[in-house]
């Protein structure tokens, strides 16, 4: 083959050069003219749960730690927010099938007690689904026999959701401030001590020595 021939068979493209560049002209001028638009997240929507499998989450947490005179509960401090967060963050998947088949075994419970789901029913009626999804905690602490009082799903979920319910709590700003009233280092003029087996000195005294 001649150099001239040669040099004409480069310069002509095949046609895979050739698709291969409309494509990208194509791809070029799509993003340039139409760029991908994706939905916006709802402000304030659940990470990993459902709304409706969020709004149980929220409800049995403030039924764990509602709110009373003192501090508010586990709704005004988060928790549900919280635990959805770490949820959706978590990396194993069992972390996060053990909460969504919880939740589905809470409405299965309240099924089966009431007929209806857990948030239509009354406050009496979650207040039982409660103390029936602690059963096996009062039944082990009742008896020695580890085999005694095999939790069930909703029972063994009770003691997953009580756990974190408290943790979580205890660790925001309502649970620290509000709750337990922790002022953080205080300084003091004097430390008297404590002996467990010695009676603690009356307060006037603390002031009276130095």
């Amino acid at each position: 083959m001649s150099p001239r021939s040669i040099s004409e068979a480069k310069n002509q493209a095949s046609p895979f050069d050739l698709n291969r560049r409309d494509l990208l002209k194509l791809l070029s001028v799509a993003g340039l003219t139409a760029p991908l638009a994706l939905p916006a997240p709802e402000p304030g929507a659940p990470l990993y749960f459902t709304k409706e499998e969020f709004a149980l989450l929220d409800a049995l947490t403030e039924l764990v730690i509602p709110a009373d005179g003192h501090s508010p509960g586990a709704h005004a401090a988060g928790v549900a927010a919280y635990i959805d967060k770490s949820v959706a963050e978590a990396f194993l998947p069992e972390d996060k099938q053990t909460w969504r088949e919880g939740l589905a075994g809470v409405n299965d419970l309240s099924h089966s007690l009431h007929s209806k789901a857990f948030l239509q029913g009354s406050k009496e009626q979650q207040l039982a689904v409660l103390k029936k999804m602690s059963a096996s905690e009062q039944i082990k602490r009742r008896s020695s026999d580890p085999e005694q009082g095999k939790p069930t799903l909703p029972e063994k979920f009770f003691g997953q959701l009580k756990n974190t319910t408290i943790f979580v709590y205890y660790t925001t700003s309502i649970g620290i401030h509000q709750e337990i009233e922790y002022r953080g280092n205080v300084l003091l003029d004097q430390f008297a001590g404590y002996m467990p087996d010695e009676p603690l000195p009356p307060v006037s005294s603390l002031s009276a020595t130095s």
